[in-house]
């Protein structure tokens, strides 16, 4: 069975993003995307929900390889880590993907894969969602260490009760982070 971005679609929103690029002469071809809460929309249980970035996308086609750069900015809206509140956060980022031609499809690293010959086209949604979380801190919460943070969220969190622990995890109460 075929990789999902091979098949020309998860969902036809998506395929504002199918390039085919059987026919093509060899050389550089240019393609910009907006993206919007629309896209984010279309892959389950994403952290981010909603977004405004373009996305431009520079693929050098040779004889049995394409090359894609790929520059990506903007913002996502995500949760705050810290107080579960909306925040923006911006993004600027530049990724490479390489696909070659070859017998079937193979993944030789995180940046160069192998297509079977008989493909035509590629559906670049994925790779963009991917390069966009990639983006995304471990930890995100408001600039300034939180100072856009919801204060009554914090403030009843913080009049949370504690709840009784496991003896045995006693020790890690003393770990500085």
């Amino acid at each position: 069975m075929q990789p999902e971005f091979l098949r020309g679609g998860i969902m036809k929103e998506l395929n504002a993003f199918l390039v085919r690029f059987s026919g093509l002469k060899e050389g550089h071809h240019i393609y910009t995307y907006g993206i919007g809460p629309e896209f984010f929309k279309c892959f389950e249980y994403s952290e981010i929900q909603d977004g405004r970035l373009s996305v431009h996308v520079d693929m050098e086609k040779q004889s049995r390889m394409m090359i894609f750069d790929f520059t990506i900015s903007g913002y996502v809206t995500v949760a705050c880590d810290r107080c579960l509140a909306d925040m923006q956060y911006p993004l600027e980022g530049r990724y490479r993907l390489i696909v070659k031609t070859g017998t079937e499809w193979a993944e030789e690293t995180e940046e160069i894969l192998i297509i079977p010959e008989s493909v035509t086209r590629i559906n670049l949604a994925t790779f963009i969602y991917e390069y966009i979380v990639l983006m995304l801190p471990i930890r995100k919460v408001h600039p300034d260490n939180g100072d856009g943070c919801d204060l009554e969220m914090l403030r009843h969190i913080e009049n949370l009760p504690e709840k009784e622990t496991d003896p045995r995890w006693d020790n890690l109460k003393e770990l500085k982070i």
